[in-house]
């Protein structure tokens, strides 16, 4: 299976479903979401990008299952399986936000080995495969070199769910923003894992998570040089619901925070 090649067509394909997505958003409103549960939204054109996404994986892999999140084609017997977000962060596209992405990894077991994540309004696309470095529009990305939490930019998340842990959550994301540069928000994991491979943020955490929203953007953060692990500092990240990403020397840093003031 050649990797470099499967991801240029993964790249191209990924660009396609979002020229759908941006073409849609001009005449996009409110009255054509779905709820898939409290502030979980879906509406058509998550469904269609991913209609056109697995067609053409299907036939790049025609082997590989899939995990997808609108629920498309469901097969995870696989010796490789294609984890799909055809948009992450449909709540800033639905509210007319222009920060969303297209995510999608390509998994050996369990371990990944093609990342691509397309964001879309600023036509970056940021791609990774096993033992290649990863790139923004063709170009090489590596973490930033920051090495003290005063110097650096911390992005997180908010779950949909936040499992009755919501106040304890806002006291460590309250000690970021008074011992660095700031919080930042951006409503896409699949972003703020690129952001962090591409070293304009230091670090990014989020619980509650599922396995296609960081699936595609932990690979490009290690192999742009970052760390990711799980909140206990493990490897169970992709279908722990559990992250946390960083440009590494920083890593122990936010660990030690995490243990501190979040129980998890």
């Amino acid at each position: 299976m050649e990797l470099q090649e499967i991801t240029r067509k993964v790249e191209v394909l990924a660009k396609k479903a979002g020229k759908f997505i941006r073409e849609e958003s001009k005449n996009f409103n409110l009255d054509k979401v779905e709820q898939k549960g409290f502030n979980d939204l879906v509406s058509y054109v998550d469904k269609g990008a991913e209609e056109i996404i697995v067609k053409e994986l299907a036939e790049i892999v025609p082997e590989a299952g899939f995990i997808t999140e609108e629920g498309t084609r469901s097969e995870r017997d696989k010796e490789y399986t294609w984890i799909v977000d055809p948009l992450d962060g449909t709540t800033n596209f639905v509210h007319g936000i222009p920060m969303y992405a297209v995510s999608i990894a390509l998994a050996r077991g369990t371990e990944i080995v093609v990342g691509v994540v397309y964001e879309i309004n600023l036509d970056e696309s940021f791609a990774a495969y096993e033992g290649s470095p990863s790139t923004c529009n063709g170009v090489p990305i590596k973490v930033s070199g920051v090495s003290k939490l005063s110097h650096s930019l911390v992005a997180a998340g908010f779950p949909y769910d936040d499992g009755g842990k919501l106040e304890e959550y806002l006291q460590l994301l309250k000690y970021f923003i008074k011992n660095s540069h700031g919080l930042r928000r951006l409503g896409s994991a699949a972003v703020d894992l690129c952001y962090v491979a591409c070293g304009r943020v230091e670090g990014y955490l989020e619980y509650n998570l599922q396995s296609y929203d960081v699936a595609a953007g932990t690979l490009i953060v290690k192999q742009a040089g970052g760390k990711v692990t799980d909140f206990s500092g493990g490897q169970d990240f992709i279908f722990g619901g559990q992250i946390l990403a960083s440009n590494e020397k920083l890593h122990d840093t936010f660990q030690i925070a995490l243990s501190e003031k979040f129980v998890f």
